[in-house]
């Protein structure tokens, strides 16, 4: 026993040191893109009409289809939560499939979806057009990104004990009383920490949309659309001040989940 503690005592200092090591990498990597950054023309970048299109049109989309994922997340995390009907491992199997998913293999799926097959042209002879337009982009975040938010929420759910929804409806409550007032409440702290990465990740989203939506200026330019033209045109400066703002969005993300994950522990 005592070699076996002589022989462990070494194992937290250099799991400490790689810890370290891998944040000042991560630091160094990241962070040297500011250093880049031409500061006579960052002002002019960013009041420029293509930068504020990309950022006004990411915000628009990344938010509706973030608000989609939650209508669809939220009972969908619950019930498989809960468990207890035929086919749910295979359905859970499904449902996270996209998460393994190159975004790109996700965007010439559903490019040939939208094109190809009945459903996409039923929708075009209504005059929904989702291939090449703005609708497309909030598409493709939204099939790439549900599945996270629905793993996020059948978590949420799974670690609330099902005796305090069997305790409201003994009280009269119904199902759905007991859910919006009872478990709903107490996986805000999921909820949310959710919410704000599934935002996060549809404001940096760049595969799905580039095979759905296309990468046409000033239509479907997103923030990393832009980034992606302009480092193939040559234009760095534009490149990297738009690369600084979707890692400060990412950086400003990540704060406020630690903060929740912190009051989350402390519940």
């Amino acid at each position: 026993m005592a070699e076996k503690r002589h022989s462990g005592k070494y194992f937290y200092p250099i799991a400490t040191c790689l810890a370290f090591f891998s944040g000042c990498i991560t630091l160094l990597v990241l962070g040297g893109l500011f250093t880049f950054i031409n500061p006579d023309s960052i002002v002019e970048i960013l009041s420029s009409s293509e930068i504020r299109y990309a950022i006004q049109l990411s915000l628009i989309t990344s938010i509706i289809s973030t608000a989609l994922c939650a209508v669809i997340a939220i009972p969908s995390g619950y019930i498989l939560s809960r468990g207890g009907f035929p086919g749910m491992r295979p359905l859970i199997m499904l449902l996270m499939l996209p998460l393994s998913l190159p975004p790109l293999v996700a965007g010439v799926a559903l490019l040939l979806f939208f094109a190809r097959t009945p459903v996409g042209t039923g929708l075009e002879d209504l005059g929904i057009t989702v291939v090449y337009t703005q609708l497309g982009i909030i598409v493709a975040q939204l099939f790439v990104n549900l599945p996270y938010l629905i793993r996020v929420m059948r978590s949420s759910f799974a670690m609330i004990s099902p005796r305090y929804e069997h305790i409201a409806r003994t009280l009269g409550c119904s199902d759905f009383q007991a859910f919006w007032h009872i478990t709903l409440p107490l996986a805000r702290a999921g909820l949310i920490s959710g919410l704000v990465i599934t935002w996060s990740k549809a404001m940096g989203e760049f595969g799905a949309v580039l095979m759905l939506a296309g990468a046409t200026r000033m239509h479907t330019e997103t923030l990393p659309i832009a980034l992606f033209l302009n480092m193939a045109t040559g234009d760095l400066d534009i490149a990297i001040t738009t690369a600084c703002i979707l890692l400060g969005i990412a950086a400003v993300t990540m704060f406020f989940f630690e903060r929740l994950s912190d009051g989350s522990d402390r519940i």
